[in-house]
């Protein structure tokens, strides 16, 4: 992105964290902690505490922010995509039709850590430029969450993943 495009994006953070702020109050009763899905495998890389503080909700579309709307013209790709799920700060919203899929959990679960470790405007800003920069596959912060998916995958020795996710951030955006 630009220099011009990021003071843009950041112009719009109070309108997109109002729309982020709005979809998750329209969704509060339907939220449940991730413990109540029972996964078996995510308590080996995810602490109680943690799953048992994160929020899912289950719906039949995945909301997306209107960007293109709020006059960020070069994220509208994102909108049109057909995502299984998506997170918003510390609430991840996941398709029905995916909502038993222990390894989607574990992929929106580090977004959670990065919206933490991050804070909501570096987030925002970050993946909206990886976005930008290098599409939906290959932004930073979808890489990080894609690898560390496939190793849940291909039953990779439990680990902290928090950490893990936090040193890499540490790296990224110092």
């Amino acid at each position: 992105m630009s220099a011009s495009q990021i003071q843009k994006l950041l112009a719009k953070l109070p309108e997109i964290t109002g729309w982020i702020d709005a979809t998750l109050a329209a969704h509060d009763g339907l939220s449940r902690p991730v413990t109540s899905f029972g996964f078996k495998r995510l308590p080996e890389y995810y602490s109680p505490q943690f799953l048992a503080q994160t929020k899912v909700v289950v719906v039949e579309r995945i909301p997306v922010p209107p960007l293109s709307a709020l006059g960020l013209q070069e994220l509208a790709a994102f909108e049109q995509g057909d995502y299984a799920g998506i997170t918003f700060k510390d609430t991840y919203f996941v398709k029905a039709a995916e909502a038993s899929r222990e390894s989607l959990h574990f992929h929106e679960l580090v977004h959670v850590v990065q919206w933490d470790h991050l804070g909501v405007a570096k987030f925002l800003t970050a993946y909206a430029a990886g976005l930008a920069m290098q599409g939906y596959r290959n932004s930073p912060l979808e890489v990080m969450a894609y690898d560390l998916q496939d190793y849940f995958d291909r039953n990779g020795q439990p680990a902290d993943v928090v950490a893990a996710v936090r040193n890499k951030l540490n790296e990224l955006y110092p």
